[in-house]
């Protein structure tokens, strides 16, 4: 069922598990594509900064070494509220994950790694590591910002393949989120990795994907990029959507890596871009990726083969969006004994959104794939707002008692969105159920009582459970199954209770927190052996008038009774319907009249084969 379960939920997901798999590895690996890292939906921009580590251009001079620390300034306006920040450090070699910021200690949440194969040199490895710094940018504020304590020569010393190919080099950014109201409501995605084009691997396609553009009015990418020389320009390019960008003086057309940084407009970052471009022009409404294309190696003047290494790190994009981003979170369920219905408490969220989730907005439930409840949102979420309600789902009969029931806003309940919204990966909800399965019956032994007529008894129901442990408060008993699972029509007095029928079936109901337990037993009826009285006295003072043999009336129905006097005479014969009330039915003389005072003989013939007939005396007295 699991299974099942989950090739429905890849339908609409498969790619947001597979990105959710790559993020939570914190390994080095030889490569990383640039994807998807973060997201921020609303009034938000970002701004950098950082620094080389490295004195000259590779290409413009012979050193073999980098700096092991260098500094920039952070300016943010004191309006702009900080959200996020992150700080990345680059250089030659497979990487130091433990730098100082200021002094303080940071390690990297990943470090990614690529190489560059070179003919004379081998294998030679480039790394990029990253961190989240947002508390320590928050807590230092505006000012001067060195990093220090990376180790990146004794990398240059120990392969000299580093120096001769002018690959040496170390260098650091710091990318600030920040929000402010004034600003237009955009969508800034951060996309970040490691890759490398070369001598070898001239030409790299990246496409950036979870874009939507509404405008494209101040549209704006940046690149953080490691290794690029100014004086290595053969045959390099940038484009956006198969249009070559530059932003010249700064950055032209054939050169876009070339050591420079947008924002403090400089040009002597040396072999790191920081940079920043327009694409109002190369991006159109209603986009939903950006397709970037690089390009290096050609051929010089003097006819020699010359190509710029170039490592890109990490590209962002500022785009106006006003789209919401409904998400659903559950947040408890209830269930009943032995019911198939789950009510569900649910929140649909509109946080990382720059418009307004709509009402009416549809909601699905699927169990192993099959759609058993919708619902919607009752009013328009506004942006950062939510939502709270509750579904009732059914749950199919066959279902195991633990199920896992996935819930989908923005679901029309064909797994399909109808709300364009930012991000439509994060739409679904995973929650485990338990159903409370009612154990199977128990059958406890029947009770048996005496017949005490027309095939009814009195019973005290409470000692079908003498080998049960319970409470008294916590049991019931019911003649129907169904009252027992609506606890209606309990049975009032079960210390004292006539049956109904011959044999009768009584349920009980015993609480069982968070369900109950069921049994079951019967009733039956026997017919005991009747008593017969001593004597009677029919002088009609409605005590004792007639020949009151017990258990025998309503009970032995086909029984015959006879009376005799002393003298053996046949005085009166009698049966169910006819008891004896000392008079004389029998004979033609005496018929009607009452019998004097004295003993008689009777003879009582059951007419059931368990028993024989009873014989005995009675007196009779007024």
């Amino acid at each position: 069922m699991y299974f099942r379960f989950l090739q429905a939920l890849f339908l609409k997901q498969l790619k947001y598990i597979l990105l959710f798999f790559t993020a939570s590895l914190s390994i080095s690996v030889s490569s990383q594509d640039i994807d998807l890292f973060a997201q921020f939906n609303g009034r938000y921009d970002y701004t950098a900064i950082g620094n080389t580590l490295n004195p000259n251009e590779n290409n413009v001079s012979s050193f073999c070494s980098v700096l092991n620390a260098s500094s920039a300034n952070l300016n943010v306006d004191p309006s702009n509220q900080i959200i996020k920040a992150y700080l990345y450090w680059a250089g030659s070699g497979p990487g130091d994950s433990q730098v100082s910021l200021n002094s303080i200690p940071i390690i990297a949440d990943d470090t990614y790694t690529v190489t560059y194969t070179d003919i004379f040199s081998g294998e030679l490895i480039y790394f990029s590591c990253y961190a989240d710094i947002t508390n320590l940018i928050l807590n230092e504020g505006n000012g001067t910002y060195q990093l220090s304590d990376i180790d990146i020569n004794s990398t240059l010393l120990s392969n000299s393949g580093y120096c001769n190919n002018r690959t040496n080099f170390g260098g650091w950014s710091i990318y600030v989120i920040y929000e402010n109201n004034s600003l237009p409501l955009n969508q800034i995605n951060l996309y970040q990795g490691l890759e490398i084009i070369n001598r070898n691997e001239q030409e790299k396609e990246i496409t950036l994907t979870n874009v939507n553009v509404l405008d494209n009015q101040g549209a704006k990418i940046g690149f953080l990029a490691w290794e690029g020389d100014n004086n290595l320009n053969f045959g390099e390019s940038l484009s956006i959507n198969d249009n070559i960008i530059s932003n010249p003086p700064l950055n032209l057309a054939d050169n876009a890596f070339n050591g420079t940084n947008t924002f403090t407009n400089s040009s002597n970052f040396y072999n790191a871009d920081l940079d920043v471009y327009d694409i109002e022009n190369n991006i159109n409404i209603g986009d939903t990726s950006v397709s970037i294309k690089l390009t290096t190696g050609d051929f010089g003047p003097d006819g020699i083969f010359r190509a710029d290494l170039i490592i890109i790190n990490n590209i962002i994009t500022v785009l106006n969006s006003q789209l919401p981003d409904a998400t659903i979170a559950a947040i408890d369920y209830t269930v009943n004994c032995g019911e198939n219905n789950v009510d569900i408490d649910y929140t649909v969220s509109n946080v990382n959104s720059t418009a307004l989730l709509p009402a009416n907005t549809p909601i699905a439930f699927y169990v192993d794939g099959a759609l058993v409840g919708q619902s919607q949102i009752v009013n328009d979420i506004p942006i950062g707002g939510s939502e709270t309600n509750t579904a009732t789902i059914v749950v199919p009969e066959t279902s195991d008692s633990l199920i896992l029931v996935l819930l989908s806003v923005d679901d029309d309940g064909t797994m399909a969105s109808i709300i364009p919204e930012i991000n439509e990966e994060n739409n679904l909800e995973i929650l485990e159920v338990e159903l409370l399965v009612i154990p199977d019956i128990i059958t406890l032994p029947s009770l048996l009582e005496c017949n005490e007529g027309f095939e009814t008894g009195t019973y005290n129901l409470f000692e079908a459970l003498s080998d049960i442990e319970f409470i008294e408060e916590d049991i019931s008993f019911y003649t129907r199954i169904e009252d027992l699972e609506d606890t209606s029509n309990e049975i009032l007095i079960p210390t004292s209770y006539n049956n109904a029928v011959n044999p009768q079936t009584i349920y009980i109901r015993k609480e069982n927190a968070p369900c109950y337990e069921i049994f079951q037993f019967n009733l039956n009826i026997e017919n005991c052996p009747p008593y017969v009285p001593q004597g009677f006295s029919p002088n009609e003072d409605s005590y004792n008038d007639w020949f009151n043999i017990q258990r025998l009336y309503n009970v032995f129905i086909d029984h015959e009774l006879k009376i005799y006097n002393r003298l053996g005479t046949l005085i009166f014969e009698g049966d169910n319907e006819k008891p004896w009330d000392g008079k004389v039915n029998r004979g033609i003389n005496n018929h009607g009249k009452t019998v004097p005072i004295g003993t008689y003989f009777y003879i009582l013939n059951l007419n059931d084969p368990n028993y024989l007939p009873m014989t005995g005396w009675v007196y009779v007295n007024y």
